[in-house]
């Protein structure tokens, strides 16, 4: 769980620094992603040595504000939760199946439906029972790390609607969180 959260938080300061400092998504290259299996865990020293030369990198970013909401709605990312991966269930379940442990599902369809499960929140450390359910599917909550708000102040008005979409149903920027947590963080982003 460790390792997600750390992944998870340098996701959301990576994507901050990019919609920061990037008009588009589109004119930036990513290198190809390096066969986990193959790579050696790195020793102490030369993570400490990777983290430097981040932080050295960190230093080099440019800091913007954010622009105006100006044009912001919702809608603007598409209705409800999609099914970005066509396996036939929406994102929220996505994530709730992927983030809960001791997942039940729905009767009588695929393991798709979230019924309840138990989450242990990476934001407050609080274990939560949770139960779909009106009045209680709100306390487990689906956060979109960068917010769709600050994506928009920081560049994402600029995508068409397809990128949105697909940005706001992409699993690595989603993340099961306490519901009033969540709710409190709003569409602040990660230096807020």
């Amino acid at each position: 769980m460790r390792s997600l959260r750390r992944t998870l938080s340098l996701f959301a300061l990576l994507s901050t620094l990019v919609l920061s400092s990037c008009s588009s998504l589109e004119t930036i290259e990513f290198p190809p992603l390096p066969d986990a299996q193959a790579a050696p865990t790195p020793s102490t020293a030369e993570q400490r040595d990777i983290y430097a030369e981040s932080l050295e990198l960190l230093n080099e970013v440019t800091v913007k504000g954010r622009a105006p909401k100006t044009g912001y709605d919702r809608a603007e990312f598409g209705k409800g939760w999609k099914d970005p991966d066509r396996n036939g269930c929406d994102a929220r379940n996505d994530i709730l199946s992927r983030d809960l442990v001791d997942v039940t599902y729905k009767p009588a369809t695929r393991p798709c439906v979230v019924l309840s499960g138990t989450f242990d929140d990476p934001y407050t450390g609080k274990t939560i029972e949770f139960k779909r359910g009106q009045g209680t599917s709100t306390s487990v909550q689906i956060d979109h790390v960068v917010a769709l708000s600050d994506s928009w102040q920081k560049g994402a008005q600029r995508w068409d609607a397809e990128i949105r979409l697909e940005f706001a149903n992409d699993p690595l920027n989603l993340l099961a969180s306490d519901g009033p947590t969540n709710a409190s963080k709003g569409d602040k982003d990660a230096a807020s």
